[in-house]
């Protein structure tokens, strides 16, 4: 069946003329019905947006040129429920063959930190402020290349008098390098030219505050979540940024990144549920029996060259996927980390270790973070570290999080970098771990215009590291971590930290250092806010 966008792109009269010879394959998906028509009304919907937006110009094509692919993806784009929301069709380049200092320079794009948008959500929470997500159409489009890049003409769609000459790109496209960057160049000129301040502590935060008028404008690539002190104030921002971009509200926050948000009152449960079980799905376990913890209580994974996993190729693409599960899921922080440290050679040991987070999973699919209203905002934090933990290297595990008010913020699960000869040395080495998170928390506050007067209480199970943050004693024992012991001291003789005793038994932060029994887990499960979501939302 024809449609009137494949008769436009077979006209005679139309300058770029369908190449029959070199017609795109449409992708098959088992679940959807094929629809020729609707994919070829996605590519001239793209094409139709590239020539508006001026991307390229045609110029003869020379010997000395590096030119580069272009390619035609397709996409079936889904609503947050599961629904097929409409056919994506994306021009894109292979930037594999750019070649560094010739079609491409800088790479690197700032994105936003997790706790930085938990920070802004706590924050928009206690101030009642309403929370938008905006969508940028082809955001990459909206970039400035600075460098000469070119491309062979798209697939399809070759000018009918130019059908050797090549396109000298003037803006970004995706699959080009420098893509990432130019977008987000392009986009902090224009919003910091309308009276944003970036913040210094995280640069993809961008901060507007004049009189009473104040808004958070957070940037991750193209995702983009805006909270203003009022509806006047966002309507005048959209109308500002709409003018340059074409961008467009999309009303309340309900889906960013991946996660799902449901805000009820002044309430915001953050929820990975699809991705959790698309995670079980391709690992081919949706029939498994539910673990209760995702790791057990032994000692730690060590390496076992005799028994290697042979397909390490699905194993690192799960522990990838389950790496950026934790956005929303601390209780595998743990779990995740100890299987990540062996990914450049997996054994059957680390695949079992794997498989029994996924059957964890299996019972808690629905679980997720849960964010509320605080009155009072200030900041504490757990630490602990398990000694010589690691079999292999012999390094401790260093584990924090850290809570703004009744929300947690931030946490980390890690290995450290260097071996600590006691229990005393490991627990310090995490003090000032968490130390410096919340230097920089208070500082992103103090940008937020949100300071805080009161010091940040920081517990730690071990006597002796508290003893040496506010003593110079042991130095015989203590002298070659000289640096992070004055680094914690001033702080604490500055009154901007307070380092506390807990006991063990009521150490949260436990859950990201070792395996635990399951009554403890759960305990402490329930006090990082990691429960089902509420009961208004549990049939959705």
């Amino acid at each position: 069946m024809r449609t009137r966008a494949m008769d436009d792109i077979t006209n005679p009269k139309h300058p770029f003329n369908l190449n029959t010879t070199s017609i795109v394959p449409i992708p098959k998906t088992p679940h959807l019905a094929l629809s020729t028509s609707e994919w070829f009304d996605a590519m001239q919907k793209e094409f139709s947006a590239l020539i508006k937006n001026d991307t390229w110009e045609l110029v003869p094509r020379c010997s000395d040129m590096n030119i580069i692919r272009s390619m035609w993806l397709f996409k079936h784009k889904f609503r947050s429920d599961g629904s097929l929301e409409r056919y994506k069709a994306r021009l894109v380049c292979d930037g594999r063959s750019q070649q560094v200092g010739v079609d491409c320079g800088d790479t690197f794009s700032p994105v936003v930190k997790p706790t930085t948008i938990r920070t802004v959500l706590t924050l928009a929470l206690s101030k009642s402020w309403p929370i938008h997500q905006l969508d940028v159409t082809n955001a990459f489009l909206h970039g400035h290349l600075q460098e000469t890049v070119y491309m062979h003409q798209p697939m399809g769609f070759r000018h009918r008098d130019y059908l050797d000459h090549v396109c000298r790109l003037k803006k970004s496209l995706y699959g080009l390098k420098q893509a990432p960057r130019a977008w987000y160049q392009r986009f902090t000129d224009f919003v910091l030219q309308h009276g944003f301040t970036q913040c210094k502590a995280d640069n993809s935060l961008f901060i507007y505050h004049h009189g009473h008028d104040a808004a958070y404008l957070l940037i991750y690539v193209d995702d983009i979540i805006l909270t203003t002190s009022s509806d006047q104030l966002r309507q005048q921002l959209m109308n500002i940024l709409a003018g340059d971009f074409a961008m467009k509200d999309l009303g309340p926050l309900s889906y960013f990144l991946g996660i799902s948000v449901t805000r009820t009152g002044d309430t915001l449960f953050l929820s990975q549920h699809a991705y959790a079980k698309d995670i079980i799905h391709r690992a081919g376990m949706e029939s498994c029996q539910p673990a209760a913890t995702p790791v057990d209580t032994q000692s730690k994974l060590a390496s076992v060259p005799d028994s290697l996993f042979d397909n390490p190729t699905i194993y690192r693409s799960l522990a990838g996927a389950l790496q950026y599960l934790t956005f929303t899921r601390p209780d595998i922080a743990y779990a995740v980390q100890q299987i990540c440290m062996h990914m450049h050679s997996p054994c059957m040991a680390h695949w079992n270790a794997l498989k029994r987070i996924i059957r964890y999973l299996q019972g808690t699919p629905e679980y997720g973070l849960h964010l509320r209203s605080s009155s009072a905002l200030s900041i504490r934090a757990y630490t602990d570290a398990d000694w010589a933990g690691c079999p292999d290297t012999r390094r401790s595990t260093s584990g924090y999080c850290v809570y703004l008010g009744d929300n947690l913020i931030s946490w980390s699960s890690k290995r450290q970098s260097t071996i600590s000869r006691s229990s005393a040395e490991a627990e310090y080495r995490g003090v000032a771990n968490i130390v410096a998170e919340i230097c920089w928390l208070r500082n992103l506050l103090l940008e937020l215009h949100c300071p805080l007067n009161k010091a940040s209480l920081v517990y730690c199970d071990n006597v002796s590291a508290i003893y040496l943050s506010g003593n110079p004693v042991q130095h015989q024992r203590t002298k070659h971590i000289e640096i992070d012991i004055h680094f914690v001291r001033e702080h604490v003789q500055k009154g901007l930290v307070r380092i506390l005793h807990m006991p063990s038994r009521f150490q949260i932060a436990d859950i990201f250092t070792k395996g635990l029994p399951r009554v403890l887990f759960d305990d402490f499960r329930s006090s990082l806010s990691i429960r089902p979501p509420p009961a208004s939302t549990a049939g959705e």
